[in-house]
């Protein structure tokens, strides 16, 4: 099969087109000819030796996919030849979707929406599950909160718009000044230009802040935060955020995402309700993984596909 792979960290550039085995399958597993690959921050963070979650290469990048199920492995409960799936197996191993094949656990995978092509249905996973884990799963958001949406028009952030809007949550975001327009097409309430408007006094007091940013944005985010509301990061906190925060009675709760399967099935079920689109900024052929990164790092709204 064909494959992307890299014989050193660094930048785009290293991502090379490679024959590579057709992947084993084993219990509870099933193989997925793939259809579309997720192209996400953290694989160009992994590829540039700045997260080194798969080690020192060679090794091949992707979490995302979209497919159809070639085989079925012993005890792979759930799906049959020829289904279409979605998923993102195996964070923060190693999954290696930029390729024709690869394998997952049954567990990690659900139906594709039909709603939803391969490309976009491949885009949905890691933002989807990071979104839904972070608002509902260990936020808890309730109908009727304000919440906060850091970057609301990246990868993550337009369908934590979205999730926050179809469980009727009065959604604030922010956005740079070419992406308010898109964010607020997604159905945010309030859309604060982070560039000259200060997001603090605009959009607080709030129950609920999703900060992806990382850097001085929690800390700042704290401060549109109510007392004794949460604070959900994906990167970390700060000493004196954290100390800020214990003093408010301000929760805070930083999470990584991981595989699950029921949570693909909750996304789904809110693509097939047209409560959620998924906006692909551009699709790349699997060969030009390496545009598809450098585009990445131009910051486009939503989200980056391969093709395969």
């Amino acid at each position: 099969m064909r494959a992307i792979t890299q014989n050193t960290v660094g930048g785009p550039e290293v991502l090379e087109i490679a024959e590579r085995p057709t992947p084993q399958i084993k219990a509870g597993d099933v193989l997925i000819r793939i259809k579309a690959a997720g192209v996400n921050p953290v694989d160009a963070a992994v590829r540039g030796g700045f997260y080194p979650l798969l080690g020192e290469p060679p090794f091949v990048l992707g979490w995302d996919l979209s497919g159809t199920v070639e085989a079925v492995g012993v005890g792979a409960n759930g799906f049959a030849l020829g289904d279409e799936v979605f998923g993102m197996p195996n964070f923060p191993g190693q999954a290696a979707t930029y390729a024709e094949l690869a394998t997952a656990p049954a567990s990690e995978l659900a139906h594709k929406p039909k709603a939803l092509d391969h490309a976009a249905a491949a885009a949905l996973p890691l933002a989807g599950l990071t979104a839904w884990q972070g608002l509902v799963t260990a936020g808890k958001l309730k109908a009727g909160d304000r919440v906060l949406i850091q970057a609301a028009a990246g990868g993550v952030g337009h369908i934590a718009v979205q999730i926050a809007k179809a469980r009727d949550a009065y959604v604030i975001a922010t956005a740079s000044p070419g992406k308010v327009d898109f964010v607020r097409s997604l159905g945010a309430d309030e859309v604060i230009d982070y560039t000259s408007d200060d997001f603090v006094a605009k959009a607080g007091p709030v129950d609920l802040v999703f900060e992806a940013l990382g850097g001085d944005h929690p800390e700042k985010s704290l401060k549109a935060l109510k007392d004794c509301g949460t604070l959900v990061v994906l990167l970390g906190l700060s000493d004196k955020a954290a100390a800020e925060a214990a003093a408010r009675g301000i929760r805070v709760e930083r999470i990584s995402v991981r595989p699950d399967g029921e949570g693909l099935k909750e996304l789904a079920k809110l693509t097939e309700s047209g409560k959620l689109k998924i906006h692909v900024a551009k699709s790349f052929p699997l060969e030009e993984a390496g545009a598809a990164h450098a585009f990445l790092a131009t910051k486009p709204k939503g989200k980056v596909v391969l093709t395969v």
